[in-house]
């Protein structure tokens, strides 16, 4: 049996969006979970609106969420091979030129629509004959190239939506080659998946008319057609689909509102599916439980809320080992193992680390809610430096001079060390605060 072999074929004409990722994140977890290879091919053969910025983004994006690809290649270095195809389906009869301009086509599908038909090419160039050819040719004008559609039902069993029909006589037969000489994205992504070896194409509903058409390129050049799956498309919480071009969406500004590539990687994975959504420690893990037949057809809601969630269960998760290079990146390199236990049960995000640091070492606003009780805590309050043991044997000292316990008595030092009425486990926030900042505190002075 032949291993799976996916590719994610991005066109680097703007910022990954949470959409193509999640398109590439399937692809490359069925891939990894079959024991197959994931392929990244850059579709840039629009050159008016691709960058190599772009393209260098999208690389950073799926780096960052660990998503390695094991061959790449791009459709700006094999022109010559789709005009190759071209000419080969030429010969062949299945590709035809045409020399309509495009007010011309405009006018023919304003005319049908008038005439209450659909808008579907008349194949008039395929009429055309030689004398007439070479007249559009020395007028100047250039053909673009049709593919010639076989007006037969096309069916195909789908990953995702099971059994699929469609009737092509309901499509025009579709551009290959602009006037221009620009190759479309129907011939190219047919030519490259057959000669990388592509055996499985996971995409976007939005696919599902072009992929019954290409199942007939795939034929027409001679190659078994890959199979396919044809995922729900993402939408919000308001049921608006999400836009390529949606900056809110971009993975980069995800990224630098603190998500974690493993909070995403868990939701996109498991997002549209029957399976609970849960935050996955590892990528090993999310690969492991991956299952294609899982996705149903129910458009899938994306979520922020969701995913902060999430991202916090990440981060509980995570161990010292793991979040330490990135807080000396960070400027918080004086944040142990202890700090880092404590504190993050209590975060969204790792920048939020360093606002529970600055609680032990920078001025805090305290918040005076029983100035008797704190009165007699300044009074039992033991030489510093604090340590383990410190806000047990303090609190107890306190609670019974001041005839204090439970809420009454924590919750009011809680407030006035740190100004907050929730937080980490105040022994081990003592533990980082310097005594003369917490007699400040406990007096009502912003220190």
């Amino acid at each position: 049996m032949t291993p799976a072999k996916v590719r994610f074929a991005p066109s680097p004409t703007g910022m990954l969006h949470v959409g193509n990722l999640r398109t590439a994140l399937i692809n490359y977890l069925f891939a990894r979970n079959a024991g197959g290879s994931f392929m990244l091919r850059i579709d840039d053969t629009d050159d008016t609106r691709s960058t190599v910025e772009f393209e260098e983004a999208i690389r950073e994006d799926l780096q960052w969420m660990g998503m390695q690809w094991d061959e790449e290649d791009r459709q700006s270095a094999r022109l010559a091979r789709y005009d190759e195809a071209l000419k080969m389906l030429v010969a062949s009869g299945h590709a035809y030129p045409c020399y309509e301009t495009q007010e011309e086509l405009s006018l023919k599908r304003k005319s049908q629509l008038m005439a209450g038909k659909p808008p579907v090419y008349d194949r008039s160039a395929l009429a055309l004959t030689e004398a007439e050819k070479q007249k559009f040719v020395a007028e100047g004008r250039q053909p673009h190239y049709r593919f010639l559609l076989k007006h037969d039902e096309v069916n195909w069993t789908d990953l995702v939506r099971g059994n699929v029909s469609y009737h092509m006589s309901s499509l025009s037969d579709p551009v290959l080659i602009r006037e221009d000489g620009r190759v479309i994205y129907t011939l190219a992504s047919v030519v490259d998946d057959i000669d990388h070896g592509i055996t499985t194409i996971l995409r976007g509903e939005d696919h599902v008319t072009n992929s019954a058409a290409q199942i007939q390129l795939f034929q027409a050049l001679g190659a078994q057609p890959p199979a396919m799956g044809h995922l729900a498309l993402l939408a919000g919480t308001d049921g608006e689909g999400l836009s390529k071009r949606l900056g809110s969406l971009s993975v980069r500004q995800l990224r630098e509102e603190g998500v974690e590539a493993l909070a995403l990687a868990s939701l996109l994975a498991r997002i549209g599916t029957s399976a609970p959504i849960i935050a996955q420690p590892l990528m090993a893990d999310i690969i492991a439980e991956f299952d294609i037949n899982s996705f149903g057809r129910a458009t899938p809601k994306f979520s922020s809320d969701e995913l902060m969630q999430i991202n916090a269960r990440v981060l509980q998760q995570l161990d010292f080992s793991v979040v330490n290079g990135r807080l000396s990146d960070a400027g918080l390199g004086s944040v142990d193992e202890g700090f880092w236990l404590a504190v993050r049960g209590n975060i969204t995000t790792l920048t939020e680390v360093a606002d529970w640091w600055a609680v032990c070492h920078q001025p805090v606003v305290p918040e005076i809610e029983d100035p008797d009780l704190l009165a007699v805590a300044l009074e039992k309050l033991p030489e510093g430096p604090f340590g383990q043991e410190s806000w047990s044997v303090w609190t107890k000292a306190v609670g019974t001079a001041a005839g204090k316990k439970g809420k009454s008595l924590f919750m009011p030092l809680r407030k006035a060390l740190t100004g907050r009425a929730f937080g980490p486990d105040m022994g081990v926030l003592l533990c980082y605060m310097k005594a003369e900042i917490v007699r400040q505190r406990l007096a009502g002075q912003t220190a």
